[in-house]
């Protein structure tokens, strides 16, 4: 892998981690326009490095948040307890899916369909336009909509639907404010990105050992500052309503991966 792909391939994870549009889908299109559809260890190191850059980049942006949450909740406060609840409900269906359905999802990538990645930009274009339609509401979070929420985490493993997409539209369809649903959105998933990592690290290994940690650096670096503006760039757009035109992009894509 060299640098130039190591930079795109970090700008995409970047972009597509927090804009609705599906980082998954995007990085296998870019794989597969580079002609990189082989499983090798530095390419799934190289993604676990991406994952853990944007993981790192929510962190810093909601630094404040985070800090003040934890804060109360260990002075016992109602509001920032349950949100700390919440953040673990939601994260059950995609532990369950992701335990339960570990080998049907591996084959799902290892197809290299873009056939398929289309179809599901289609649902991930379908959702965000009824979220942008969806009437203003400030309805509070609860143990169902959580789990709800976290429904539509899991279903976005799949490549093509956008979680960030899926979870924001969900929140908001189910009458959540737009600004807390992003926050949720991006806060939620922290958990299962660092706990993924280090599943991968304990139980594979070999992705310790890499050829060019130059390379992973730069990957990092490109996904970790792309990652910063693209959070704070995403909530910006939900508060002002503006996700019809991701919508219209991934429908673009998606005619793109299924007549290419």
């Amino acid at each position: 892998m060299e640098f130039l792909e190591a930079i795109i391939l970090g700008i995409i994870q970047g972009l597509t981690e927090f804009l609705p549009v599906s980082s998954s889908g995007h990085l296998e299109i870019i794989k597969h326009i580079f002609g990189n559809d082989k499983i090798g260890e530095e390419s799934l190191t190289m993604t676990v490095v991406l994952h853990f850059a944007t993981a790192l980049s929510t962190l810093v942006v909601f630094r404040k948040d985070i800090n003040i949450i934890f804060k109360k909740a260990l002075q016992k406060k109602k509001e920032e307890t349950n949100f700390i609840i919440f953040i673990i409900s939601s994260m059950i269906p995609a532990i369950i899916v992701g335990f339960v359905f570990e080998s049907q999802i591996e084959k799902i990538f290892e197809l290299d369909s873009l056939v398929f990645i289309g179809f599901m930009l289609i649902i991930t274009g379908i959702l965000l336009l009824l979220a942008d339609k969806a009437k203003k509401s400030e309805k509070s979070l609860n143990i169902k909509n959580s789990l709800i929420i976290g429904i539509a985490q899991a279903i976005a493993i799949l490549p093509g639907i956008s979680r960030s997409g899926a979870t924001i539209s969900t929140s908001v369809l189910l009458g959540i404010d737009k600004e807390k649903a992003a926050k949720f959105s991006f806060l939620m998933v922290v958990p299962l990105i660092i706990g993924k990592i280090s599943y991968d690290l304990i139980f594979n290994t070999e992705l310790l050992i890499s050829e060019n940690l130059l390379v992973l650096l730069v990957g990092f670096l490109s996904s970790f500052m792309t990652g910063l503006l693209a959070c704070k760039l995403m909530i910006y757009l939900v508060k002002k309503s503006k996700l019809k035109y991701f919508s219209l992009y991934c429908i673009i894509v998606a005619l793109f991966c299924i007549f290419i």
